[in-house]
């Protein structure tokens, strides 16, 4: 599995994904307004440095939730539960993300103001896929059932799978969350 996935860019991907669930937006997750200006101002005052991390760990911990209880496959992957050795990787970043907090003010601040209803446009606003992913989302189907969003291949941990797993959201619909995943390979 490839190690030379970009931590900031997956957390950037998170990001987006958890403010377009919310349920000012896209309805998938039930939380409200956390990552925008309502839960910036919430929070600020007891974590004044690093409440929009805060904000950030809440949100993704509902939206986990609610994809594992919407759909959570065995032996497979999501945006929100990635293999340990990525998800250790993240974690251990969050320190230096909260360390150096001021410098993602401005992303922040652009993602509390998000107003879009389509996420594949969202994403590009935001610089986090290129023309390759969005080639490649356009093959994504939803399951049968509507509730899931299967990758084709196998998850090897790089860049491209984790863009995929992010706009995989976008075959969901407002009130109706299809949860991307891919398969992990066999240990």
């Amino acid at each position: 599995m490839s190690t030379d996935l970009d931590l900031d860019r997956l957390l950037k991907l998170r990001l987006v994904v958890a403010r377009f669930g919310e349920m000012d937006l896209a309805k998938w997750w039930n939380t409200k307004g956390q990552l925008g200006r309502l839960g910036a101002a919430a929070l600020r005052r007891g974590f004044p440095r690093t409440h929009r991390f805060a904000q950030a760990r809440s949100v993704f911990a509902v939206a986990a939730h609610r994809c594992s209880e919407v759909f959570e496959p065995p032996g497979c992957v999501t945006l929100w539960r990635l293999p340990e050795s990525i998800e250790e990787a993240f974690d251990a970043r969050w320190e230096h993300w909260l360390d150096h907090a001021g410098e993602w003010t401005a992303f922040f601040e652009k993602l509390e103001s998000l107003l879009g209803t389509d996420l594949i446009e969202v994403l590009r606003a935001f610089e986090l896929v290129e023309a390759r992913d969005v080639e490649a989302y356009g093959k994504l189907k939803r399951s049968a059932e509507g509730r899931a969003v299967p990758l084709p291949g196998i998850f090897s941990g790089t860049d491209a799978d984790v863009a995929l797993l992010a706009l995989g959201f976008a075959r969901g619909e407002p009130s109706a969350l299809a949860v991307p995943y891919a398969r992990k390979a066999e240990a």
